[in-house]
């Protein structure tokens, strides 16, 4: 068994691919022609998104979450955590949480996508 992939319920998913390159330099896998599903090219596990018309279709009574009281996030490892958090602002990420070093030796941001979805931004942790 391995982990696969995980996919986030989005309004849009052509906007979505869009903001993630544009806010994180990642690399569009695919995205279906119907426009309700796509990839991401992030290593063995892809991040991928699914539109909640899509899901609903298929009796899945998808959520999209609630921004302010979030139940996972999805964290991208980088040598740059303050450029990277630079640029997914700038690409319209929301600000919550400014580069901070962790007691643990990591420096670590967070954003919210343009769909609420909480994203850390993180270098590996020492040690």
């Amino acid at each position: 068994m391995k982990f696969r992939y995980t996919i986030m319920y989005v309004e849009n998913v052509e906007q979505t691919l869009a903001f993630y390159e544009q806010a994180f330099g990642l690399e569009r896998a695919f995205l279906h022609e119907s426009g309700d599903y796509g990839e991401l090219n992030t290593g063995d596990t892809k991040l991928s998104f699914s539109s909640l018309a899509l899901m609903t279709s298929l009796g899945k009574h998808p959520s999209s979450g609630n921004p302010h009281s979030p139940n996972f996030e999805i964290a991208f490892e980088t040598d740059d955590v303050a450029g990277n958090l630079a640029n997914a602002l700038k690409a319209g990420a929301e600000l919550v949480q400014e580069v901070e070093e962790m007691l643990w030796g990591q420096t670590t941001a967070y954003v919210r996508d343009l769909n609420g979805y909480l994203v850390e931004i993180c270098n590996a942790v020492a040690g």
